[in-house]
């Protein structure tokens, strides 16, 4: 589908054009006609596919032709789970409008809180944002939504699974024209959370999948290599790095404290690489991401914080130094190449502490797994064994020929079956002994009390 076959008013379309997006995505093409109708909207594709021009071109049309619900109030409010999503966001989103910049605000934790209310101040008609700066100007009454039309939450799982559940339904509870349109994308919503937050926030939705977070991306190779311990780890990531032929890579990381350490053991190698961590401040973070973004650096090292959203066409490698926690993740990861139709690799180190989440991720991959190897770099880790279940006795047990010569020797109890009944036909009749008669047993009572030795008192003196 071509975006000039959808009724969108020629502003956008020139606009469109001029950057190059003239053929709609497979998710462009069946969310925007539905976008563009008021419906609500709960979309799920693998990443790479084109969500954010999905959201964006319905939003713009709709504020481009259609009469505002409020004359002060924001009209459409696009939440990101962190901040370099969010201003990606924004700045495609300017690049689209035509006009002015006081058009869109962006409001993010961690900038000066006083400079947002000012921006607020200018009525701005679309807001980006992360959840919780949102909701602290809704608290401080700097921000009102009443008159929103539009609610987009993009990445919405990463955002429950970043705690931003309460905030999400308080922006909800300020959004409150019964007009308001919202939309949910994400690469995966197969989530009990978030399928509450969909019932809570959505109204009659209209759900688009294509694809599931585990089918195979078609345009990202992915491998699998296995390592003894966090120095083989090492050896094979520069072995990886020498061999491959790379424009940028990104290296995701566990911790804050190995984004540091290994871009310098990569600055030592000889390559540019540079750290990002979320607890860098804002400010850091997004000179780390401009610099990265105009290949000022060949190498990212970072952890989860830059999983999600950014579009980032010249990278053409990913690496996992170590798996993520959670296998959705992972997706997000490997989902930073092969984007546009660009070819990509994604290669993940596996070691004895990577193991658990490789289980998980294999298990929401759909396809055949199989490990590759670096010649002279072969490791001895050949995976863990699953654990045995409780209750489960070993093979020499069961068979008898275990040490402990008692336990041979006891009889193997039977267990009784209470899941069985007998019918009362079947059942052997006991005639009851029959009851003795209330006075005869008052009777009895009444002789063992007045023939009972009496106890002398307290003040009774012994003879």
């Amino acid at each position: 589908m071509l975006f000039s076959d959808l009724p969108l008013d020629h502003k956008l379309l020139h606009k469109l054009t001029l950057k190059g997006f003239n053929q709609a995505t497979d998710i462009q093409a069946q969310a925007v006609p539905h976008a563009l109708l008021g419906k609500d909207l709960i979309v799920s594709s693998k990443t790479g596919s084109g969500k954010t021009l999905a959201y964006l071109v319905p939003a713009i049309q709709r504020v481009l032709r259609t009469r505002p619900l409020s004359k002060k109030d924001p009209r459409v409010l696009i939440l990101a789970p962190t901040r370099e999503l969010a201003k990606q966001v924004f700045l495609q989103l300017r690049n689209l409008l035509d006009g002015p910049s006081a058009n869109v605000a962006l409001i993010l934790g961690g900038e000066n809180f006083n400079d947002q209310v000012k921006a607020l101040k200018r009525n701005p008609q679309f807001v980006v944002g992360t959840a919780g700066r949102i909701a602290d100007h809704l608290t401080d009454k700097s921000l009102f939504l009443n008159g929103l039309e539009l609610l987009i939450l993009d990445e919405a799982d990463r955002m429950l699974d970043l705690g931003f559940a309460p905030q999400l339904k308080h922006i909800h509870a300020r959004a409150d024209h019964r007009k308001r349109q919202t939309m949910m994308f994400s690469a995966t919503l197969d989530n009990a959370e978030l399928h509450y937050l969909t019932q809570t926030l959505l109204k009659a939705p209209q759900r688009i999948s294509l694809g599931s977070a585990g089918e195979q991306h078609q345009d990202i190779e992915q491998q699998f290599i296995l390592a003894d311990h966090i120095e083989h780890k090492e050896a094979l990531l520069k072995a990886l790095l020498d061999k491959q032929d790379f424009r940028q890579a990104i290296l995701f990381t566990a911790t804050r404290a190995d984004t540091e350490r290994l871009a310098k053991l990569m600055q030592d190698w000889g390559l540019t690489s540079i750290a990002l961590s979320g607890e860098l401040n804002q400010s850091q973070r997004s000179n780390i991401m401009n610099e990265f973004a105009r290949g000022h650096h060949q190498i990212l090292v970072t952890t989860d914080v830059a999983s999600r959203g950014l579009d980032l066409l010249k990278v053409s490698l990913v690496v996992n130094f170590d798996l993520p926690k959670l296998a959705e993740e992972y997706v997000h990861r490997i989902g930073r190449t092969g984007r546009a139709g660009n070819k990509g690799n994604a290669i993940s180190l596996v070691g004895p502490k990577d193991w658990e989440s490789f289980v998980a991720i294999r298990a929401l991959l759909e396809q055949q797994i199989s490990f590759t190897s670096i010649e002279g770099l072969q490791g001895k880790f050949k995976g863990l064994k699953p654990a045995r279940k409780p209750g489960k006795q070993p093979k020499d047990q069961q068979s008898g020929r275990g040490d402990n010569v008692w336990q041979q020797a006891q009889p193997k109890k039977k267990r009784i079956n209470t899941m069985t009944g007998v019918d009362v036909g079947d059942q052997m009749l006991i005639k009851r002994k029959p009851r003795r008669p209330l006075d005869e047993v008052l009777d009895d009572d009444q002789d063992e009390v007045m023939h009972e030795p009496q106890q002398p008192q307290a003040d009774d003196k012994p003879e």
